[in-house]
């Protein structure tokens, strides 16, 4: 096996092959870094405050994505379609993840999705409530949720793949995705309607069983399978969305979005070769529903409105206004229950199963979205103004059903409860003030602010039967709470809020025509945690017109998360008769003192990068980026720490517990990789034009330093799993192909995008750290790669009338799936049987759904 810097150099060696075929082919791409439809060049609002930047003239590497881009896909949620043309953007779909399967995280150049600052209209989006604990990409961090912004109220995305601490503040580690809304008149109504048609790949479809008939208890029914792959037809999509401009004379604007969406769940799980029942020869385990799991997408019905407004006060000042609201009502399942699962015992009633078939737990999740900004900006005195508030919140609500609190017993408990739930707030308070200079030494832009900010995270408890610990949890151990999410508990609720203050300056010089250099620094001060100053700077030259040499060098930093130092979760055990908590605790918890914990500190970063921009060749345009991004005190959950040592330290600082996890500043990483995009236009081909996309990514983090405490080794902090989830957990590299082809009344869309390889460890620690402190990838006899996957989405369009479109498509279109994960005992390797109903990865880069075709109406107005 390659070792993580070998296939680092390899990946190189053939992105740099790939560039030289595809410039002598003049096919490569930028993302959208101009507008297919016309040859005038981007001015682009990110990574500059100056008001006649464009994409080809930026320092840093910026791509733009239009709305006509977005709207010529099947996907219709923001991340995904990201996912498909940003190579360096990732969102994996996670199942049975908790409320991460209603609200699913996505990241930039491999980097935690809090490292990434989102913005709307040039201003901060607030983070969602929800922090990921399970096992997914992103465990530990909060995101902004995305997929609450309608494509169709987009009018263009800029992703600015740089370090910009020092510009925009913390979060903007791995770069900044700025989403600019609609201004226009006129509108756009569709239609959308699909559904999964799929074949799963190496999931046997039952055709009988038959019961076991030994003693033991153990042994698996005998199941026979009719050689055939399982089929499914579900995960049914309905989306209803218009997007229009109110006409409200010359000197103001309104634009108002509304998006409906209605999604069924999927349904991907293998079948359960389990035994099912504790009788002898059960003659149910031969009707029993083998695919009782429910894994895939769960169940979602959002609605999502966005206003964006305008009115110009006199001639030199405008007041603006821009806001959103959603609602997600979002079901998910849990782990199936069999009916001789001992958390179905109901002692009770003599240990019977309270299910008797077994139950499948769902977690129903309420999320509620709002934010609004107003603001006032123009020009005085050759300044340019902006000044703005925004508040913006998310709220998430549990209710778990088809479920009991076992240590209630059957005859007490309910089978639904209110769990509690997540807040989280952000007020924000911004002025941006710029204007240009002649300095005798080329033309100069200053531009300097501020930003005051408020956040606020809240838990609120759940009702009493969702967390409470019975008398039967006393008598027999049944594990308190509602199964599948416990509800929260008075102990756990928390309302916690800090201020920070902000102050810029950013200038950017054109000492002549072929040289530009960027200078920028931010001091910001939290009130819970002190101050830190950042800067960068960037420079652009370009000695020979259309070939542009740029690079950055910028420090930077992330304030710990609200949620991370103050989010807790808990759940009573009895252990030798004394009642003990376990769970995610605070940092400055009494269990977390004891085991060693201290406040968090901000994540520090270095951020370089260096590349070449090539536009000679017209409609061409083609860029290089190199980026190393160190990341310092980098902020991870610990594992969940428990043995003799753990009781000792508690019982000796007098605290009642025996295991706990909680956020430290645990680890140092190193972030490196290569970003090669570009688009090539041809304008007229075939009687239409032509444009044709490329876009790649190579990407490595390695863990470069740990922390140890307490006497806990450092593989026991964050141990092996965890490890490479971080470093190896997403695509190695990843490659985005696109054709797009329009002649009247037809059009053509192609994706094409190949997902690299994916490492997955088989959870052992023992030697997984090496002196050195890194990984060591041959440790383990169970560990497995999911090899690289193409994935080809497809869409045709035709214009029935001049205002009346018609669409159908296909995303995935080739069927493709995940590797399949094997089960049992392969090879000498024993994976155990979950994986016989879990068949795929939940990191699989692209999901695990199958083929999804789709049919849309629109109509221009």
């Amino acid at each position: 096996m390659l070792t993580s810097r070998q296939s680092f150099r390899a990946g190189c060696a053939i992105a740099a092959l790939a560039f030289a075929s595809l410039s002598q082919s003049a096919i490569a791409q930028d993302t959208g870094s101009t507008d297919p439809a016309a040859d005038e060049p981007t001015i682009i609002v990110t990574g500059t405050r100056r008001t006649d930047r464009t994409v080809a003239d930026s320092t840093v590497p910026v791509d733009v994505i239009t709305s006509e881009t977005l709207l010529n896909q099947g996907a219709v949620e923001t991340n995904r379609l990201l996912n498909n043309l940003v190579p360096s953007f990732n969102f994996p779909q996670p199942s049975l993840t908790d409320g991460t399967d209603s609200l699913r995280p996505a990241t930039l150049r491999g980097l935690a999705p809090d490292q990434t600052l989102v913005l709307v209209n040039g201003r901060r989006r607030h983070l969602s409530s929800l922090l990921n604990l399970n096992g997914s990409v992103g465990r530990g961090s909060s995101a902004v949720d995305m997929n609450t912004i309608p494509a169709l109220a987009i009018e263009r995305i800029e992703v600015l793949r740089d370090g910009a601490s020092s510009q925009y503040g913390s979060d903007a580690i791995a770069g900044v995705i700025n989403i600019r809304l609609k201004t226009r008149e006129g509108g756009r109504a569709q239609a959308t309607y699909g559904r999964y048609i799929t074949s799963l790949e190496g999931v046997d479809q039952v055709a009988s069983v038959a019961p076991t008939t030994t003693t033991s208890g153990s042994e698996l029914p005998v199941i026979t399978y009719t050689g055939e792959d399982r089929t499914r037809r579900d995960g049914d999509t309905y989306t209803l969305a218009t997007n229009f401009g109110v006409p409200v004379g010359d000197t103001a604007y309104l634009n108002l979005t509304a998006e409906y969406r209605n999604r069924e769940p999927t349904n991907r799980s293998g079948p359960d070769i389990r035994r099912q029942y504790a009788g002898l020869g059960d003659p149910r385990e031969t009707t029993f529903d083998r695919y009782s799991h429910r894994f895939g997408d769960g169940q979602s019905e959002d609605f999502n409105f966005f206003a964006n407004a305008g009115v110009d006060l006199g001639t030199d000042f405008e007041l603006y206004a821009f806001g959103s609201y959603g609602n997600r009502e979002g079901n998910g399942a849990g782990f199936y229950r069999r009916s001789l699962d001992a958390r179905n015992a109901d002692w009770a009633n003599g240990g019977q199963p309270f299910y008797p078939d077994g139950f499948l737990p769902l977690i129903n999740s309420s999320i509620e979205d709002i934010s609004g900004f107003v603001g006032v900006r123009g020009e005085t005195g050759g300044w340019n103004l902006d000044l703005s508030l925004g508040y913006g919140s998310n709220r998430l609500d549990y209710r778990i059903t088809n479920t009991w609190n076992a240590s209630l017993g059957g005859d007490v408990s309910p089978t639904e409860f209110e769990a509690g739930g997540l807040r989280s707030g952000q007020t924000a308070l911004n002025l941006d003030v710029q204007r240009d200079f002649d300095l005798g030494i080329g033309d100069t832009s200053l531009a300097v602010g501020g930003e005051w900010r408020n956040e606020n995270y809240r838990i609120v408890p759940g009702e009493e039967g969702s967390y409470v610990a019975g008398p039967f949890f006393f008598s027999n151990g049944s594990a308190p709470g509602a199964q599948v999410f416990p509800g929260f508990s008075p102990t756990t609720a928390v309302d916690a809020s800090r201020d920070s203050f902000a102050l810029y300056a950013e200038i950017d010089n054109d000492f002549t025509d072929w040289l530009n250099v960027q200078l920028a620094g931010r001091f910001e001060d939290f009130s819970d945690f002190g101050s830190t100053f950042n800067s960068k700077i960037a420079a652009r030259l370009e000695p020979v017109e259309g070939l542009a040499f740029r690079g950055s060098a910028s420090t930077g930093f992330r304030a710990p998360g609200m949620a991370q130092q103050f989010f807790s979760t808990t759940s009573t055990n009895n252990v030798g008769g004394q009642l003990i908590e376990i769970g995610t605790f605070p940092v400055e918890s009494p269990i977390a003192i004891a085991l060693g914990a201290e406040p968090l500190e901000p994540e520090e970063s270095v951020n370089i990068s260096a590349g070449i921009v090539f536009t000679m060749i017209p409609r061409l345009n083609v860029t290089i980026d190199y980026y190393n991004i160190e990341i310092t005190d980098r902020i991870v959950l610990t594992e969940n720490l428990q043995g003799a040592d753990v009781l000792a330290l508690l019982q000796q600082a007098g605290v009642a517990g025996s295991s706990a996890r909680f956020f430290i500043n645990g680890i140092d990483t190193r972030t490196q990789g290569l970003d090669i995009v570009g688009s090539y236009r041809i304008p007229d081909v075939l009687g239409g034009s032509l444009t044709l996309t490329a876009g790649y990514n190579i990407n490595d983090t390695e863990i470069t330093d740990r922390r140890v405490f307490s006497g806990f080794t450092a593989d026991r902090l964050f141990a092996r799993q965890e490890s490479f989830r971080l470093t190896d957990g997403q695509p190695s590299n990843k490659l985005n192909l696109g054709l797009t082809f329009d002649r009247e009344p037809f059009g053509l869309t192609v994706n094409a995008n190949r997902f690299g390889s994916v490492f997955l460890p088989d959870g052992v620690s023992a030697a997984s750290i090496r002196n050195d402190i890194t990984i060591d990838e041959g440790d383990a006899p169970g560990d497995q790669t999911l090899t690289p996957k193409w994935v080809v989405d497809l869409e045709a369009r035709y214009n029935v009338l001049e205002s009346v479109q018609i669409a159908v498509g296909a995303n995935n279109l080739l069927d493709e799936y995940p590797d399949r994960l094997p089960f049992g005992t392969v090879n000498g390797v024993n994976y155990g049987l979950n994986t016989s109903f879990l068949p795929y990865s939940s990191q699989s880069p692209f999901g695990f759904s199958g083929r999804f075709l789709y049919g849309r109406i629109s109509v221009e107005f």
